[in-house]
């Protein structure tokens, strides 16, 4: 039975956990040259309606490194869900490929490839969600503390898909989670509502970025405007400009605290370039790290 990886709570612990060992063994033997060609002679179709750097770069190296093909499909090659129905694209798909990755405004066309595809599809973003990113998040944090237990992460910005995707995280693994957010942009209700429901982590709301950092592992930020909000920036750049994650924030937290940033970042507004560069920043080991894990998810859904 196929298995599609849409959000993080397709995921037990059990399986995450698992997933960030197979993640780790993979960096191991990237680093070192060995061949790792579990996945040889399979195909990938990447289906893009947003523009990507990272994700687009990462899945096709990780494929490549993995044995296989990755086929970028730009929004002009498809026009999904309007040249040709989101359905039939999963169907034929599945004829031609042995996965799909997807990075999609509407999370329901991220479903739907997922009810309709009978191969392995991945959620590569979409409005709601950003699966994907955390995990790779979550390695690099692991790898930087040496284990996640006790762990405290504050996330400071917009209540978007970063957020709910950490919220999810919390609902499978441990933690505590600060979110300063400004009122009027909190996460999605219902995804906020089922992890306070698991009891799996302690979630707390703040709309002072000061008070939420005191005493973190973890300082997470994000764009104020996502792709496709560009209408909304300058609004937006007012109302946040008090959640810029810089020097004097970082005053109120631990003195060894991590700084991470799931880029691109607009340096000078959500961050700055002393935090962005500077010595607590784990920035690019956080962007390396999504190779990494996305070849484990490929592996654990794609491996025949």
């Amino acid at each position: 039975m196929k298995k599609d990886f849409l959000a993080i709570t397709d995921l037990s612990s059990e399986e995450i956990n698992d997933m960030f060992t197979l993640a780790s063994d993979l960096k191991k033997k990237t680093k070192s040259g060995k061949k790792h060609h579990v996945l040889n002679g399979q195909t990938l179709a990447m289906i893009f309606q947003k523009p990507s750097a990272r994700t687009r770069v990462s899945f096709e190296v990780g494929m490549f490194q993995l044995g296989g093909h990755a086929l970028y499909l730009s929004p002009n090659d498809i026009g999904l869900g309007k040249r040709e129905s989101v359905a039939d694209i999963a169907r034929v798909f599945s004829r031609y490929n042995d996965g799909i990755m997807a990075r999609v405004f509407s999370h329901n066309d991220v479903l739907e490839l997922g009810q309709y595809a009978s191969v392995p599809v991945i959620n590569g973003l979409s409005d709601l969600l950003h699966p994907c990113q955390v995990m790779g998040d979550m390695l690099t944090i692991l790898e930087h503390r040496g284990g996640l237990d006790g762990l405290k992460l504050t996330y400071i910005g917009d209540g978007n898909n970063l957020a709910n995707s950490w919220l999810n995280m919390a609902s499978r693994i441990p933690m505590q989670l600060h979110l300063a957010i400004p009122e009027g942009f909190d996460p999605d209700k219902e995804i906020l509502s089922k992890v306070k429901d698991s009891n799996c982590s302690e979630i707390k709301m703040f709309r002072d970025p000061k008070e939420a950092v005191q005493g973190v592992d973890v300082i997470y930020t994000d764009v104020w405007a996502s792709m496709g909000q560009e209408s909304e920036a300058e609004k937006r750049k007012k109302i946040f400009q008090e959640y810029q994650v810089n020097n004097q924030l970082l005053k109120n937290a631990a003195t060894d605290v991590k700084v991470m940033h799931c880029l691109p970042a607009h340096r000078g507004d959500e961050i700055t370039d002393e935090v962005m560069d500077g010595p607590h920043s784990i920035v690019f080991d956080e962007a390396e790290n999504r190779l990494h894990i996305q070849k484990a998810i490929m592996v654990s859904l794609m491996k025949k």
